[in-house]
């Protein structure tokens, strides 16, 4: 297991303790990679060092602690440029990353399917291009001036022309997946059956509930970000209406606007959504701050307008938080309190996300003869058939319609049926 040092900088009017959390989720996020945390540094300064991104005093200080921590790698708490790279690599003489290229590493050990692998390989890619450098910047330019000339320039040129194609590539296998995923949407979103994502901050408890809402049993783990690959299953409500949900990636603060870039097929699943269910660990110390977080990345992605419950979840590991079911109040209310680990507070989520999705909708008996069974199935266009019974020579249909549709439809049973 490497040994990980961990160093965070914070200027201008950031408060000691948001750099401290910070600080603090790095070193999760350098635990679920596999490495050991030895040694943290916390730093305030007016403006950033350009040449090692902390202060010299502050790199002495790391350095004089190298033969005491006996670290292989230095984690930094934001993105480097490529020249901090190169100065903190030659002035340590161990491994540098920053937080962006930790979270690509974690990705890239989550991912499972051939869209996920692909989508965290092009952002590490779309990464790597503009750090790829020789002797300094200046051998990003062709011909550009006395010593940058020679082998090593083209040997460099010849890298990034590389990763330009194979970049290109990907992009080309990931449209055709997304066309795939988008024929599929498109065929969900012909049956009626509404979209519900699940959305929140890495580690709220998104496939716990996933799983309890679904009767699935997919792999949870405490480790951010286990969940990679979107999963789409289907919700069957106690009075026989139903929704696809659908677990997605957890966010994070500074989430790398590669990761956004490269998964942005997968994002589209919340685009396309009737109702996000914004998963908020209520237990953390955090979760104000993780809550703007989330809303700030829904605004990266386009869903700042769609509607949302706020799902405050593991209220189980709250003293009394039992009691907080007390809160559950309206079903048009947008926040719902609950345990997914426990099973509290569930009947009341489902009675919201019934009430959101389905408010406008009516409970209808509607009587045919049963010659007149072709009438019968346009009801499956216009809304959600629950229950269909015959009775002799006559079908008696319980269908959950919007009141307006059912009034166009009426003229289409020419007197073929009645309403009950």
């Amino acid at each position: 297991m490497e040994r990980a040092v961990i160093v965070g900088v914070y200027t201008g009017n950031v408060r000691r303790k948001e750099a401290e959390e910070s600080l603090n989720e790095l070193q999760d996020l350098v635990i679920s990679a596999g490495a050991d945390v030895v040694g943290s540094f916390l730093q305030h300064r007016e403006k950033i060092n350009p040449k090692y991104y902390i202060g010299e005093g502050k790199l002495r200080e790391i350095l004089e602690k190298k033969g005491e921590l006996n670290f292989e790698v230095i984690v930094f708490d934001d993105r480097l440029s490529a020249a901090q790279y190169r100065n903190l690599e030659k002035r340590t003489g161990v491994k540098v990353i920053d937080r962006t290229q930790l979270i690509l590493d974690i990705f890239a050990q989550r991912a499972r399917s051939k869209e996920g692998k692909l989508q965290v390989e092009l952002a590490q890619l779309m990464y790597l291009l503009p750090r790829l450098t020789g002797k300094g910047v200046e051998l990003s330019r062709l011909g550009g001036g006395i010593g940058t000339r020679g082998p090593g320039e083209k040997k460099l040129e010849y890298e990034r022309r590389r990763i330009r194609d194979r970049i290109a590539k990907i992009k080309r296998e990931l449209k055709t997946i997304s066309k795939r995923r988008g024929l599929h949407r498109e065929k969900r979103r012909k049956s009626k059956i509404p979209m519900v994502s699940l959305a929140g901050y890495t580690s709220a408890g998104k496939t716990t509930l996933f799983n309890l809402l679904t009767s699935e049993d997919y792999f949870v783990s405490k480790k951010l970000f286990s969940t990679l690959d979107p999963l789409t299953r289907v919700v069957n409500l106690k009075n026989g209406l139903k929704f696809f949900i659908s677990d997605t990636v957890g966010f994070i603060k500074k989430l790398p606007v590669e990761l956004v870039k490269a998964f942005k097929s997968t994002l589209e699943e919340m685009v396309q959504s009737d109702l996000i269910l914004h998963v908020i660990d209520y237990s953390s110390d955090r979760y104000n701050d993780n809550i703007l977080s989330v809303k700030n990345t829904f605004e990266e992605i386009g869903v700042s307008d769609k509607s949302v419950i706020n799902v405050y979840n593991k209220i189980d590991k709250i003293d009394d938080g039992f009691s907080l079911l007390k809160k559950n109040r309206a079903k048009d209310d947008r926040e719902v309190f609950i345990s997914a680990k426990k099973e509290w507070g569930i009947d009341n989520l489902l009675e919201k996300i019934e009430y959101v999705l389905f408010k406008d909708y009516k409970l209808f008996k509607v009587k045919f003869s049963a010659r007149d069974e072709g009438v019968v199935k346009n009801l499956d266009i216009w809304g959600f058939v629950i229950k269909k019974s015959k009775i002799g020579e006559e079908i008696i249909i319980d269908v959950y319609i919007k009141y307006e549709d059912m009034v166009k439809f009426l003229p289409k049973l020419k007197g073929k049926g009645e309403i009950l």
